[in-house]
């Protein structure tokens, strides 16, 4: 039984139950090349620097043109010049029976009213509002925070330059338990673990899944 979920073992699991099994039951890790990744590690790195105070004159020189223009479009982004309260830290909090967390790319805060911030230097989540990470972040930071005027989780969609926001509310905090908590049940009832067939062809557990 599993009994502490993050929000990529379940969209893993969403995606290919068979994918989750060779992931994190099996810990079967295939590796990958990061260059697609470059880019976001870069952003998020500088971004952290950032809002620690650290001078990253020269850091800025790594980057290429484009990278350059990404980190301009963040630089001016109303919500990531709020007022820092913590940035990359990890928050958990306990649901029922299971733990659910992850690594937050950082909070910020307007008075009372405090804001996850993700940065996306692809697109945000089609359905952000029910997005995995969007629901355990909140549900995480709410416990976390306890008093506060609002929270908000905002995506910082820099390949299209717009911001999407969700505000947690108390209909959507008892909305969101209920689907992480279902979502975890049915994984930890799981004996099968089928192949979705349609993600095969992208799936880095192809060669050796049967």
């Amino acid at each position: 039984m599993i009994n502490n979920f993050s929000p990529n073992m379940l969209k893993t699991y969403q995606t290919c139950p068979k994918k989750f099994y060779y992931k994190y039951i099996e810990n079967i890790n295939v590796p990958q090349s990061s260059t697609p990744f470059e880019k976001g590690k870069k952003i998020h790195a500088l971004a952290n620097y950032c809002m620690q105070g650290i001078n990253i004159d020269r850091i800025k020189t790594a980057l290429n043109k484009e990278e350059q223009k990404v980190w301009n479009l963040l630089l001016k982004n109303s919500y990531f010049n709020k007022d820092k309260f913590k940035s990359e830290f990890t928050l958990t909090c306990r649901l029922s029976d299971i733990w659910i967390g992850g690594r937050l790319d950082a909070i910020v805060q307007d008075f009372d009213k405090f804001y996850i911030l993700d940065y996306k230097t692809g697109s945000a989540p089609k359905n952000a509002k029910y997005d995995y990470q969007t629901m355990i972040y909140l549900l995480c930071a709410d416990k976390y925070l306890k008093d506060y005027g609002a929270l908000s989780f905002v995506y910082i969609d820099l390949k299209n330059d717009k911001n999407e926001i969700i505000e947690l509310n108390q209909n959507l905090k008892t909305e969101y338990e209920s689907k992480i908590i279902s979502a975890c049940k049915k994984i930890n009832s799981d004996t099968i673990y089928q192949c979705n067939t349609e993600e095969c062809a992208r799936c880095e557990y192809k060669k050796f899944c049967n």
